[in-house]
């Protein structure tokens, strides 16, 4: 397991989730208010705005909070603009990193991810870098634990996913991005819920990361997630089982 799903998976383990979920609704509210600033606010004809809101429903945010975020991006007003930014770099043991982030002052969200790459192993590299390594993907992962496999490998294959990838204690459905939304609601309307469902940047390749490596790479994931600024992060490092079980 790699890059996205194994964060993931090491988030859920630690119970981060639930720890953070004020920071998380911060990053949310900024989702938002952004999809519905750029394209409106009905989810039903802005895909992305969509996947916002099935995200911030997964994370357990109130309706009355999400309808509110939509409506502040949709009315506008002063302070209430984010612009988009991409950063790339390399993490421990040179696994490379693509960071996506929403901000109101570019000089701070920068100088902050500089900060948190250097302290913890890694540096922030020119644009570019990174990013051909990465392509854009729909990830639906399931908790192992529970789950028919065979029966959902059938019913996302039959529904026109990509692949299937089975770990321990995880099932990843791969998708395109423009077959997302179509493959959830098969799997879902064949009475399989996913843990996590959203579209993302999968690596095309990996880099295998142990010891002290494996420890800073995750020292470093938990230091960028608790950047206000950072919406995501996408890494192409990869953590077996074995080694992960002595870290978490």
């Amino acid at each position: 397991m790699s890059g996205h799903s194994k964060w993931s998976t090491i988030k859920r383990k630690k119970g981060a989730l639930d720890a953070k979920r004020g920071k998380i609704f911060t990053k949310l509210i900024r989702e938002l208010q952004t999809a519905a600033r750029l394209s409106g606010g009905d989810p039903e004809t802005n895909p992305r705005l969509r996947l916002v809101v099935d995200k911030a429903k997964q994370a357990n945010m109130p309706k009355d909070n999400i309808q509110r975020a939509i409506d502040k991006g949709v009315g506008g007003g002063e302070g209430e603009s984010f612009e988009e930014v991409v950063y790339e770099g390399y993490g421990p043991g040179g696994a490379a990193i693509l960071i996506e982030a929403l901000t109101d002052n570019r000089n701070r969200t920068v100088a902050d991810v500089r900060h948190v790459l250097s302290k913890n192993g890694g540096n922030l590299g020119a644009s570019g870098c990174v990013s051909y390594l990465f392509d854009k993907r729909g990830v639906l992962n399931f908790e192992g634990d529970g789950v028919d496999g065979d029966a959902l490998m059938e019913a996302a294959l039959e529904a026109g996913a990509e692949d299937v990838v089975e770990s321990d204690d995880a099932i990843d459905v791969i998708t395109t991005p423009s077959d997302f939304e179509p493959v959830k609601a098969a799997i879902v309307e064949a009475g399989f819920e996913p843990v996590s469902a959203e579209v993302t940047m999968e690596a095309s390749t990996k880099v295998a990361l142990t010891g002290k490596d494996a420890e800073q790479m995750l020292r470093l994931a938990e230091a960028l997630e608790d950047l206000d600024d950072v919406q995501s992060f996408h890494a192409n490092f990869d953590i077996s089982d074995e080694e992960l079980a002595q870290l978490v």
